[in-house]
Formats: structure tokens, C-alpha cells, sequence
């Protein structure tokens, strides 16, 4: 088993844990991380942040890399639920990172699942890019908050997923992939960050 360095958000003693991981592109302390990890913190929540080992690698060496493949992406991810235990543990993370840990979840026996941003295929949706079949049979309870246009998986695209009854969507007006809406929409950044924390506290404490 890997020995990971973990950032933690929140009370120590919290009933529940929630375990983030990154996207393909960005640190576990970006902008997006930390003010979910800060937020959730603040509602309770020991929120538990790490990265995979290329983005490890990249912090320490300044070399962008692309990410590990999926196989050692899952297989981290599990050494991670062993790591925090599955007990009260809810899993999940921005795009990537989300997507890795939804592919685990079942196996890994863990409380629920939340995507911040799920790529449901390729930009410009290229044939056979959907990433789909595992979300049709899923059972862990799981969150998934989208953006209306993100361009990974809009609601028009969406519309015509088959997805497991275990799987709640929750729509952010106008956000992109990190769900940024545009000016004109009358909606910020920060109000659908804050609208999706709300919706994952909801979540998890519903569980």
C-alpha cells in the first residue's frame, strides 16, 4: 500500500469523511479544490484531498506529465479508501478525479460518491468516447453536479443517458466544466460553488 500525504479540511472527529481527488490538469490546491475542501470543512465534513502519482511528481519536479493510466488511477484510489476506511467515507472528486473514483466505488464498499464536474465523453463528443457504462449499474449513492453547458456533458446531452437509479443529478444554471457561468446569465462562480456544496451537504448528511 501507498503511503499518500493527505491535506485535510474540518473537524477531526467528524461523523463523516469526504475524500476529493483532482482533475487531469490541476493540483489538489487549486482554486476549485480548496474552496470546495474549505467549504465542506466548514459544514462539518473531514474532507481528506490527495494527489495521484504523476500530479505528486509534477509538484515536485515542475514537469507537466499526463495523467497515470486508468488501471493505476482505480488501484490508487483504492489504497486511498484503505488508507481513510471505507466507514463513513464518501468519495469522489473534480472530473477526472471523479470520474476515477466512480469507477471504484462499488468495489470499494464506500457511503457515496459525488462528481464535481463529470466527463460523460471527449470534447466535441466524438464517436465512442461516452463514458457511460459503469454509471448505468452503479450502486453506491452518488451526487453528480454539472453545469448546464459543460462541454463534457451538457443537459441536452445528458437528456439520453440511461443512468442507475443510485445516480442524482444536480444542474448549476449556465456553469461550464468548472461550473463558471457566463455574465450575462446573471449567475457567478462563486454562487454555484456555494449552490453545489449545498446540494453535497444535503447529500451526505441524507445518507
Amino acid at each position: 500500500m501507498n503511503k499518500t500525504a493527505f491535506l485535510f479540511d474540518g473537524p477531526k472527529n467528524a461523523e463523516t469523511t469526504i475524500c476529493l481527488a483532482h482533475g487531469a490538469g490541476a493540483l489538489m490546491d487549486s482554486d476549485f479544490m480548496q474552496a470546495f475542501a474549505e467549504g465542506l470543512g466548514a459544514e462539518g465534513f473531514r474532507v481528506a484531498r490527495f494527489e495521484f502519482p504523476y500530479m505528486a511528481e509534477r509538484r515536485a519536479t515542475g514537469k507537466r506529465k499526463p495523467p497515470n493510466r486508468a488501471p493505476m488511477l482505480m488501484e490508487y484510489w483504492l489504497d486511498v479508501v484503505a488508507q481513510l476506511s471505507a466507514d463513513n467515507l464518501i468519495i469522489g472528486g473534480k472530473s477526472m478525479g471523479g470520474r476515477m473514483a466512480s469507477l471504484v466505488a462499488d468495489e470499494a464498499g464506500v457511503k457515496g460518491l459525488i462528481c464535481l464536474g463529470y466527463p460523460f465523453h471527449a470534447p466535441g463528443k466524438e464517436p465512442g468516447t461516452l463514458r457511460l457504462d459503469h454509471l448505468e449499474t452503479l450502486k453506491t449513492p452518488t451526487l453528480i453536479c454539472q453545469g448546464t453547458r459543460d462541454a463534457l456533458g451538457g443537459t441536452d446531452d445528458v437528456a439520453g443517458y440511461r443512468l442507475s437509479a443510485a445516480v442524482r443529478l444536480h444542474w448549476l444554471e449556465d456553469g461550464d466544466h468548472g461550473f463558471k457561468p457566463r455574465k450575462k446569465s446573471g449567475h457567478t462562480e462563486n454562487g454555484n460553488w456555494t449552490e453545489a456544496m449545498t446540494a453535497i451537504t444535503e447529500f451526505a448528511n441524507g445518507l
